[in-house]
C-alpha cells in the first residue's frame, strides 16, 4: 500500500509541474525597445507608454503568472490599482484582447507592441524577451 500511495504522489507532483506554464513575454521582431523587467511592469501599469501594452481579456492562468511575477499584482490587486486611476481620470486599462493567438497576432503586426503569452504560443513572427515561469 506505501508503494502504490509513493507512485501516485509522485504522479500528482509531476502533472502539476506540467499543468504549470511557462510565460513568455513578447515584442515584435522590428522592436527597437527591450524593457526590463521593471519596465515592462511599468508598461502593464501604465505608467510607461513607450510601447503599446497589450493585455488579455481574461484572468487565466497565464495572466496570473504574468501580473504575479512582473508586477506583484494578483487579480484584485489589478482590478484596484486600475479602478483607482479611472476614477481620478489618471489612466486607462490597456487594450485587451481574447487569448494567446489574438496577443501573438496584435504584436506580430504591430512594431510597438508588447505582450505575454504561454510559452507554447510563441512562433517566429514574434521576439521573446524573458520568460516568467
Amino acid at each position: 500500500m506505501k508503494m502504490f500511495s509513493r507512485s501516485v504522489v509522485a504522479t500528482l507532483l509531476v502533472a502539476a509541474g506540467l499543468a504549470q506554464a511557462e510565460v513568455a513575454v513578447i515584442v515584435n521582431p522590428a522592436a527597437h525597445a527591450s524593457p526590463t523587467r521593471a519596465e515592462v511592469a511599468n508598461l502593464f501599469l501604465g505608467k510607461d507608454k513607450s510601447l503599446i501594452g497589450i493585455d488579455q481579456k481574461d484572468w487565466t492562468p497565464t495572466k496570473d503568472i504574468f501580473y504575479t511575477a512582473v508586477t506583484s499584482k494578483n487579480e484584485s490587486q489589478l482590478k484596484a490599482y486600475w479602478s483607482s486611476l479611472i476614477f481620478t481620470g489618471k489612466g486607462q486599462p490597456l487594450a485587451a484582447v481574447d487569448g494567446d493567438a489574438a496577443v501573438v497576432a496584435r504584436v506580430a503586426s504591430d512594431a510597438k507592441a508588447i505582450g505575454y503569452v504561454d510559452s507554447a504560443a510563441v512562433n517566429d513572427q514574434v521576439k521573446v524577451l524573458f520568460t516568467v515561469p
